[in-house]
């Protein structure tokens, strides 16, 4: 199992997009900095046929220590929550869009 880093992606829209290196590192820059700083301000960034990322606020609760059971205060708190679209849940288990159909069959 590999992990894609950035260095990936910026080498893929390199040889795809056909951009300089240098042009494509900086597209992939602006693009994940964009989707931060929407993150940061609240706002849900939907990447059609993939998923969409958002912000959700948790709030204060108590919580356990499971080694010793001691209840512990966990502070409230905002989470990055990500929901795969109908398309990439299909496509991860190997199924055709819009269909209950196995490409296999």
């Amino acid at each position: 199992m590999i992990t894609i880093t950035r260095a990936h992606l910026a080498e893929t829209i390199y040889t795809e997009v056909g951009l300089s290196r240098n042009e494509s590192a900086d597209l992939l820059e602006m693009v994940l900095e964009r989707m931060t700083s929407e993150l940061e301000a609240g706002q849900s960034v939907k990447i059609s046929g993939f998923g969409t990322f958002s912000v959700r606020q948790k709030g204060r609760r108590i919580g356990r220590n499971p080694k010793t059971g001691e209840e512990v205060p966990i502070l409230p708190r905002r989470v990055l929550v990500f929901r795969p679209s109908h398309v990439l849940k299909a496509r991860i288990n190997g199924k055709v869009p819009g269909t209950d159909v196995d490409p296999d069959e």
